[in-house]
């Protein structure tokens, strides 16, 4: 059994991470063993992640601590790991798809992504989502059409004006 100060150190912790990442998702581990566990925690660390586990109570207390932070609406039930993303924040959720899909391991049980909840249902919509570096290509791709429209169309114009003085040129020539 784990002291009054650890429990209120581990809040603390918990509401730190909170207050970081922009995503968050939590797992049902059951089943998982622990290579299992230790692979999958080294995955996530090299994707710029963190698992983190606490108990249901304490991750409650941390989310209302943390203050704004919504929860899954049905609770927390068995055990609940929570992998914190501080880079891209659907990475987390082509992990666990991948994973699930892999391994049936871990179980999704809802994430919060940008401050909106997604429930356990909800992963393959999640992990489709286009990451913040495809969204920011796509737009600076958009205003860059315009730009090099104009200068294709101002080129076209040299290009025939360019022509018809080299034909002119011809006709004076002969």
């Amino acid at each position: 059994m784990i002291t009054r100060q650890r429990k209120i150190e581990q809040v603390q912790d918990l509401v730190e991470k909170f207050k970081k990442v922009n995503a968050y998702y939590f797992i049902d581990f059951t089943g998982m063993n622990v290579e299992s566990t230790q692979q999958f925690r080294r995955e996530l660390k090299k994707n710029q992640m963190e698992l983190k586990v606490a108990k249901n109570t304490l991750l409650e207390r941390a989310l209302a601590e943390a203050g704004n932070l919504p929860g899954l609406k049905d609770g927390f039930r068995g055990p609940t790991g929570i992998i914190f993303g501080y880079g891209d924040p659907i990475q987390p959720a082509r992990i666990l798809k991948e994973r699930i899909e892999k391994l049936q391991q871990p179980v999704f049980k809802g994430a919060v992504v940008e401050g909106i909840v997604y429930e356990a249902d909800q992963l393959k919509v999640l992990a489709s989502l286009p990451s913040k570096s495809d969204i920011i290509a796509s737009i600076l791709g958009s205003l860059n059409a315009p730009v090099s429209g104009i200068v294709g169309a101002i080129n076209a114009v040299i290009r025939d004006l360019a022509s018809v003085i080299e034909e002119v040129a011809k006709k004076n020539s002969k």
